[in-house]
């Protein structure tokens, strides 16, 4: 199928309940009763989530240092200092939940078949031995075949065809190759194919191909921010959107093409209204999203899908009409006096009664004749009805997923580290407050002064080069100075306990983001290790709160997505979707050692034959932080490989001769090295202390050469 034809099947399969109107007008009275039923469930929504929306204030306030209204300062209370203890603690929290989440350097999810896979086979393999007409093996045979086997071959046919027409059909669909059997091949000259296998990496290479288009990564991590700092964070998709791909012609002109892709986008939990009876997403009957959009933006929603052209011309006659919520001057740390030139539009998921769109004169179908409840996705801005389509997911799905830092059982939104160290951050900047005012008493002196000794009218205020007068014949001594005490250690020792206590609430020990200084265990390579493995632990449940609401889900998601609106067979299958985020908990470096131990001892002949190669391979590379596509070989690459380098291997050495002397390979001594031996001195030269002894009958000079003896 093409790229750009990907989601035609979206269109036909979308039922309309509005359509466009010609003339522009209001809207028609029996649509009220839709517009009131969605707006009253938002505005039920939003209420409800009045207590949250303090708490995640109170969060975003200790995240930056800001005091909020209800802290009042006396006017002995000089300090405003505010120790953003809760700022490093979050960015601790949510650096680690990423360099867990990417530490494969790719999105989380991977697409495996099940256990026993239904409707495709596990694995077959093609028999090469050939068959006797009673459908037993052939002693002595051949992949050429035998006569009467009903094989025909064409005229001229060599070895090399015969081989083509015999393994060819391989190359094609499997369930139409003669000779393929069930399981695994038990011989070296049976080819194995996993069908299931293959449809699931086909499947997975989609998926993340079509992730890396949406920018899914980027958007995965600000939900993990938020996640981190508020308790919740919101990821929305697979939805279709039209993305401009930049594209220059032959003569230069600027040619753009427009694609339909699935894409995924992060939803700020401001912007999030789920139905205030749930707490998960799989309770939710409804959830409405908040949109803030622009003239432009609002435009190019009548170049999407089953949006009401001409009723969005009318919004924007109206004019921008967006409505402030209290909480949005704290977020921008300023207070905006002019209205906001954006429109306010709401995007509604989930089920609307039967008797709303029948009273609204909608026609519902026949797909959902029979239901008493229509799942539905409506947008709507200014009273108006901007889209109103049925859900077009098969199964209906809302396309939301709420992931919680720390899950809270009874409600909807999950608990944060902000808020898990509010009491803390409080006593942390109150007792830094006290230090900050008591050093600054105790660095200056009381200045006490006896008015009756000096001259009166006179400006008591001290400063350096101050000169008081004094009255003439007073006695004793006319200013004094005293010293405050100073007890700012104290309230330092009170600052550090709430530190600790910070550490214990949050999981999060001073001493994983970077504090020095640590005693006991600590000061120790290996003491450090086991107390950064055990500050991991509170991780743990983070990243299984991640695989379980928010990548699992989302992958499910895509693989329906694609086998709705981009059937491919060749991707069909039993397969599931697995959250790879635990997967990065066992530090690479402990994962890589565990697996080149594991590889050694594999290497034993006897234990070679049971353990998967390729696997271990693959998975050493992931543990090194390298795309094991990229750096490792499949099947046929690796034959290939082993042959090539069989070509290229040196000629062995010559085997020695039985019965014959060894090779003389180095005469010199010296052990094939670059040291330089030298000659032995003989008698008469300088150097030699042997005594000089001769061969009976022959003198010293016979033959005119010194005699080369043996030394003793």
């Amino acid at each position: 199928m093409e790229e750009d034809d990907i989601f035609d099947g979206l269109k036909e399969d979308v039922q309309i309940a509005l359509s466009d109107v010609e003339e522009p007008s209001e809207e028609p009275s029996e649509l009220k009763s839709l517009i009131d039923y969605v707006m009253e469930r938002q505005q039920k929504a939003e209420d409800t989530r009045r207590q949250d929306e303090e708490r995640w204030l109170q969060s975003y306030r200790n995240y930056r240092g800001i005091y909020g209204p209800d802290v009042q300062f006396t006017e002995a209370e000089k300090s405003r200092v505010f120790i953003k203890v809760t700022k490093t603690k979050t960015l601790a929290a949510y650096g680690q939940i990423v360099d867990v989440l990417f530490a494969n350097q790719k999105f989380p999810i991977s697409i495996e078949p099940t256990t026993l896979p239904e409707g495709v086979t596990e694995a077959v393999h093609f028999d090469m031995q050939p068959k006797s007409a009673g459908g037993g093996p052939v002693q002595g045979g051949s992949i050429y075949g035998f006569e009467g086997d009903g094989r025909d071959f064409p005229p001229g046919a060599t070895a090399d065809t015969l081989r083509e027409i015999n393994l060819g059909p391989l190359t094609n669909k499997l369930s139409e190759v003669e000779g393929l059997v069930e399981g695994q091949g038990l011989t070296a000259t049976q080819i194995t194919f996993e069908p299931a296998m293959i449809a699931a990496k086909k499947m997975e290479k989609k998926i993340m191909d079509q992730l890396e288009e949406a920018h899914a990564s980027k958007q995965l991590r600000s939900t993990a921010f938020e996640m981190a700092l508020f308790g919740t964070g919101i990821m929305k998709g697979p939805f279709a959107v039209d993305r401009e791909y930049p594209n220059w012609d032959e003569e230069g002109e600027y040619n753009p093409s427009i694609k339909t892709i699935p894409s995924t986008s992060h939803v700020s939990v401001w912007d999030f209204y789920p139905d205030p009876d749930a707490s998960n997403m799989d309770e939710t009957q409804y959830v409405v999203e908040r949109h803030k959009m622009s003239r432009a933006q609002i435009r190019a929603l009548k170049k999407r899908p089953f949006f009401r052209a001409q009723v969005i011309d009318d919004v924007i006659q109206m004019g921008e009409g967006y409505i402030k919520k209290y909480w949005e001057d704290d977020l921008r740390d300023y207070t905006t006096e002019y209205d906001i030139e954006r429109f306010e539009v709401f995007e509604y998921w989930g089920t609307v009664d039967r008797e709303v769109l029948e009273t609204a004169n909608i026609d519902i179908g026949e797909d959902f004749s029979d239901a008493d409840e229509i799942q539905a996705n409506i947008w709507y801005c200014n009273d108006r009805i901007l889209r109103a389509v049925m859900n077009p997911f098969k199964p209906a799905r809302i396309p939301y997923y709420a992931v919680p830092y720390e899950l809270n059982p009874y409600s909807f939104f999950g608990v944060g580290i902000a808020e898990n160290m509010d009491d803390t951050q409080t006593l942390m900047n109150g007792f830094m407050r006290m230090a900050v005012d008591n050093a600054v008493l105790s660095g200056n002196l009381l200045m006490e002064i006896d008015e009756t000794n000096l001259v009166p009218g006179q400006d008591l205020s001290v400063y350096p080069g101050k000169v008081f007068r004094r009255q003439g014949g007073a006695p004793g001594q006319a200013i004094f100075g005293t010293k405050f005490p100073n007890v700012s250690n104290e309230n330092m020792q009170l600052f550090d306990k709430a530190r600790v206590l910070a550490d214990e609430s949050t999981g999060f020990p001073s001493f994983a983001h970077g504090q020095t200084g640590v005693a006991g265990v600590g000061r120790t390579a290996s003491g450090i290790s086991m107390l950064m493995n055990a500050a991991a632990g509170g991780i743990k449940t983070v990243i299984k709160n991640v695989d379980d609401y928010l990548l699992a889900p989302l992958g499910k998601a895509m693989f329906a997505f694609n086998m709705q609106f981009d059937f491919d067979p060749d991707t069909k299958g039993d397969l599931e979707v697995k959250a790879r985020g635990t997967e990065s908990l066992m530090a690479n470096e402990v994962r890589s050692q565990r697996l080149m131990q594991f590889m050694q001892v594999a290497s034993n002949p006897t234990l070679a034959p049971f353990a998967k190669f390729p696997y271990i391979v693959r998975e050493i590379a992931k543990s090194m932080d390298l795309d094991p596509d990229k750096v490792t070989n499949s099947f046929e690459e690796a034959a290939l490989q082993q042959k090539l380098m069989q070509q290229n291997a040196p000629p062995p050495a010559p085997a020695q001769q039985a019965g014959g002397p060894p090779p003389v390979q180095d005469t010199s001594g010296g052990g094939a090295s670059n040291i330089g031996v030298g000659q032995v001195p003989v008698p008469g030269e300088q150097g030699f202390t042997g005594n000089d002894q001769q061969p009976a009958g022959q003198s010293p000079t016979e033959g005119g050469e010194q005699a080369q003896v043996p030394l003793q």
